[in-house]
């Protein structure tokens, strides 16, 4: 009874089961989501979600909006709306954290919807708080691991299928919801499966994780007040599992829960864009160095020849974005700008960016071909030719950002603080990093938005 298993390893999960490592994965799971949840606010998605949707919730402002800019009463919302906000601004740039064998981002639907709740029903404790995120992440991504790949294949957007079940267990837990509770919030959370494929490269997609979110919560406060759902809602003939994807394996998956711990995992872009853009740009940048070492110039450069996995144009393959969203799913985009200059932060992904001439020039002199014998879905390579006819090529085994090539702790902050200055400035992104990084200590997870 998958329903159950999961209902009761998460019910029975306490801080003190938590090993090391994995209390510093969901530090830094947490932090990098905060940061992308503050720069992700300077998008147009989350402000016009804001204005849409701000005047029919009417419930006391309890909860922040992390990225807000203004004063305290522009900063707090009601919960369920902080919720949903929060999910759209960290999902928005596409720079969230990845749990690779999934490609689930599994911090926006959990942390948006804890947090929102902790601010609101706290004081909660950074163990309390890091406990019940640890619950939701095991939780989505053990679910997704036990549909991969074929729930993906057909079209579902994982992050957000898995979320709202994630963010339920996390708030089921946080809330102190029994067995048979968290059984029902995982119901309710479960009938509201959401997202699509179609939606990549519109505001739409970063909306997925934001209503997981919040449909998540609701589910668990729900079932705090004893509103009943399915109490086999994964494993039904006609639940979850069975609806969403032609094979599952969720009993296999959550045995191992406690044991293998998923959010280990767990990996950290240092692209804004789809995950599997990221082996292209890490070596176009790596030869946008090395033509400069060697005297040459770029725009000298005749062709850009990629060979990839076939995923890649499955997922990325769009050949003229007209906005910054798109370009984060065109690996014409990213070959040219990693090329042209050597990096590819948020900046880079803006409509000016994708209709920027020598951009557009650049996209157009890139040629693929797929081969998956000899290329994985993290792998690439990437040769350039010159118009004297000499040649530079960089194959990427693991691109940087993988679990073999992982983000260091310096990397980590310089993200965290490039997003969030450009929103709050530099004083007030020290504080918030400080804020975040130290959250397991705090007595009181509700007063971090105070902090900076």
């Amino acid at each position: 009874m998958a329903t159950l298993q999961l209902a009761t390893w998460a019910t029975n999960l306490t801080y003190t089961d938590l090993t090391a490592p994995v209390i510093e994965a969901a530090v830094n799971s947490v932090y990098n989501w905060a940061g992308c949840a503050i720069g992700g606010y300077s998008q147009d998605a989350p402000h016009i979600a804001y204005a849409t949707t701000q005047p029919f919730f009417g419930g006391p402002p309890t909860s922040s909006i992390l990225g807000a800019n203004g004063s305290i009463s522009e900063a707090y919302v009601d919960a369920q709306l902080a919720a949903l906000l929060n999910g759209i601004a960290s999902h928005i740039d596409d720079y969230d954290d990845t749990h690779l064998e999934t490609i689930i981002h599994p911090a926006g639907p959990v942390a948006s919807a804890l947090l929102a709740v902790a601010e609101w029903r706290g004081p909660v404790t950074g163990h309390e708080f890091l406990t019940a995120f640890v619950a939701g992440v095991e939780a989505e991504c053990k679910l997704g691991l036990s549909v991969s790949p074929e729930h993906y294949d057909v079209g579902w957007h994982i992050t957000s299928t898995v979320g709202s079940i994630g963010a339920s267990v996390a708030v089921g837990k946080l809330i102190g919801l029994g067995t048979t509770q968290m059984q029902n919030a995982i119901g309710v959370a479960a009938t509201q499966v959401v997202g699509m494929q179609e939606f990549f490269g519109s505001m739409t997609k970063s909306f997925h994780v934001g209503r997981a979110a919040q449909g998540g919560m609701l589910g668990a406060l729900l079932a705090k007040n004893n509103y009943t759902s399915s109490l086999q809602s994964l494993e039904a003939k006609y639940g979850w599992l069975h609806v969403v994807s032609t094979r599952e394996n969720a009993t296999a998956y959550f045995d191992q829960l406690g044991e293998i711990w998923e959010i280990e995992k767990n990996t950290f872009k240092p692209f804004p864009c789809g995950i599997v853009l990221h082996p292209i740009i890490d070596a176009a940048t790596q030869l946008h160095n090395e033509t400069i070492q060697q005297g040459k110039d770029i725009s000298s450069v005749k062709s850009i020849n990629l060979q990839v996995n076939s995923e890649v144009l499955v997922l990325t393959g769009k050949t003229n974005p007209t906005t910054g969203l798109e370009g984060k799913f065109s690996v014409y985009h990213a070959a040219a700008v990693g090329l042209l200059y050597g990096e590819a932060t948020p900046t880079y992904f803006t409509d000016e960016a994708v209709t920027n001439a020598t951009v557009v020039e650049f996209r157009e002199k890139v040629n693929i071909t797929t081969d998956d014998e000899r290329f994985g879905k993290d792998q690439a390579t990437v040769t350039i030719e010159f118009d004297d006819g000499s040649t530079l090529e960089r194959h990427i085994e693991h691109a940087i950002g993988s679990l073999e090539n992982p983000l260091t702790d310096a990397d980590l902050k310089k993200k965290f603080l490039d997003q969030v200055s450009r929103r709050i400035g530099e004083a007030r992104a020290e504080r918030a990093y400080a804020a975040f990084k130290g959250i397991g200590n705090m007595t009181d997870v509700g007063q971090l938005r105070a902090l900076y």
